[in-house]
């Protein structure tokens, strides 16, 4: 039990794991507190079929390669079994069911408040739970009225329950063109975009795309402060996605001007009768717990590069182009963590409560 810690890491996913683990390679004790069951974040809870785009090779958390065959892509059941493993090897104090509910912070540091009243305290705070914990639900005209089903991705499981129904699915990235390829395969599926669907080959000339930005060294350009707005991540296609799509199965059309009822309205005029709508439209950062603190704004973190620009003390891991285009990937929360602690430790953890012998 970590009666002392040094910081207190939020969310005990592959974000969470990597930041213990930077803490600890400085010879510092975490304190991780996870809301679910287990360490695994919300691989669980992803839909069965989720296979990575990245291969086992750029798969990994820092010190722990991906087992088996580095060439190969793997499903979300072994990044489950992955992130258990790597867990129960942590040297770090990991409490499970312990979901933060308030953050507070005075002179000498930082107060966590869970959801069972049970209160934390450390110098420093690493919010960990991600970019991708809040459905985000676009206002779509008549869609509190849909007569049909209405899921996001994050509650899509399998096509079993949709098999021989009308279905559209919202959304132009990878889940978007899983789940609707998938679907077509035992349903009417339309893929319903504002924009056209960028593809991108998942083996340009051979070679897994995460081989040459590796080489190019563009996976590791810290670029992502410096822009506005996330870019579109193309859609990883291993040469059957655009093949379906062209297909019709599923069709592609441009985005529907309203529900009514029962029935979409396409830009043509036309309307028609849906099933079911399923929403492959993103998410946000479910930071709630720090609202009061400062640290946000319109609900989304004021950072620069994983330091918290408003509250001393904290830090993130994990947001989406947090540092980089791999920032909110297993292959890339190693790196920010490590940036992170760097730079966090030195700010809000006085020399003399520090150990003294880092752990290799």
């Amino acid at each position: 039990m970590t009666e002392d810690p040094h910081a207190i890491v939020l969310g005990g996913g592959q974000s969470g794991l990597a930041a213990a683990y930077a803490l600890r390679a400085k010879g510092l004790r975490p304190l991780v507190l996870e809301a679910g069951p287990e360490p695994v974040g919300s691989w669980p809870r992803y839909y069965d079929s989720l296979t990575l785009f990245s291969p086992a090779r750029y798969s990994s958390l820092p010190g722990c390669p991906f087992p088996g065959d580095p060439e190969r892509y793997p499903h979300r059941d072994e990044v489950v079994a992955y992130l258990r493993r790597y867990a129960a090897a942590l040297d770090a104090d990991i409490r499970t069911r312990h979901r933060a509910t308030a953050v507070t912070r005075d002179r000498d540091g930082f107060t966590v408040r869970t959801e069972h009243g049970d209160t934390f305290a450390a110098p420093a705070v690493i919010a960990a739970t991600g970019g991708f914990s809040q459905p985000r639900i676009p206002a779509l005209p008549g869609l509190d009225g849909f007569a049909g089903t209405v899921l996001h991705s994050s509650q899509y499981r399998n096509p079993a329950p949709f098999a021989g129904q009308r279905v559209i699915v919202v959304g132009a990235g990878n889940s978007a063109v899983q789940i609707a390829a998938e679907l077509a395969e035992q349903s009417r599926v339309t893929l319903a975009t504002r924009a056209p669907i960028r593809f991108a080959p998942q083996r340009p000339l051979g070679r897994d795309a995460h081989w040459w930005t590796a080489v190019l060294g563009l996976d590791h350009l810290p670029v992502g402060h410096l822009l506005s707005a996330p870019p579109a991540t193309p859609v990883a296609d291993p040469g059957r996605y655009r093949a379906a799509i062209a297909a019709g199965r599923p069709d592609q059309r441009r985005m529907f001007t309203r529900i009514e009822g029962d029935s979409v309205c396409w830009p043509d005029g036309t309307r028609e009768r849906a099933d079911a709508v399923i929403l492959a439209t993103g998410f946000r950062p479910g930071l709630s717990y720090l609202d009061g603190t400062g640290a946000l704004r319109d609900g989304l973190p004021v950072q620069r590069k994983g330091l918290s620009t408003t509250v001393p003390g904290l830090g993130y891991v994990g947001l989406e182009w947090q540092r980089s285009f791999a920032s909110a990937t297993l292959r890339g929360v190693g790196r920010d963590a490590a940036y992170l602690v760097d730079r966090l430790i030195d700010t809000a953890v006085p020399a003399r409560r520090r150990c003294c012998q880092p752990v290799s």
